[in-house]
């Protein structure tokens, strides 16, 4: 059995012992192990939120100004470090619409104009590079506390 199935049969918390009892007194490949983990799990993220805003990899491509090929490369080996916020954000956004609306609905509503925000769209705000404002939107969005009966 080679290492990788080895390690795929453990537990997830036996795994990391391994890996950490292998590395104990090597703190720079550990940090280098984790942030590499962090990265691939990024790409996985991106990934399902692409699928939530129902983006194709050439729309998000256009809309973070890169090539269809550097989201397909985001997707496989992560989001390089310049983007993971506005990745980070973009899926925090995707949780919350996903947790309030229908999956079906949901790539209409994020293409719809906003009134609130002079009729920009979320996928505007994208685009933008905003997503700390699409972020804050999508949360006001679901501000319940403030509905009045």
């Amino acid at each position: 059995m080679n290492g990788v199935t080895a390690i795929r049969e453990l537990a997830p918390e036996e795994a990391a012992e391994q890996i950490y009892a292998a590395h104990r007194h090597e703190t720079a490949w550990l940090d280098a192990f984790a942030e590499c983990l962090d990265r691939r799990r990024s790409g996985q993220s991106l990934a399902r939120t692409l699928e939530v805003w129902g983006l194709s990899q050439a729309e998000a491509a256009r809309l973070f100004g890169v090539s269809r090929q550097a989201v397909g490369k985001w997707l496989h080996q992560g989001v390089p470090p310049e983007r993971a916020r506005a990745v980070s954000d973009l899926a925090a956004a995707a949780d919350l619409l996903a947790r309030y609306l229908k999956r079906d609905r949901i790539p209409a509503v994020v293409r719809r104009p906003i009134q609130a925000l002079d009729d920009v769209s979320l996928v505007d705000l994208l685009q933008r590079g905003d997503t700390r404002m699409l972020l804050a939107t999508c949360r006001d969005m679901f501000r319940f506390e403030r509905t009045h009966v």
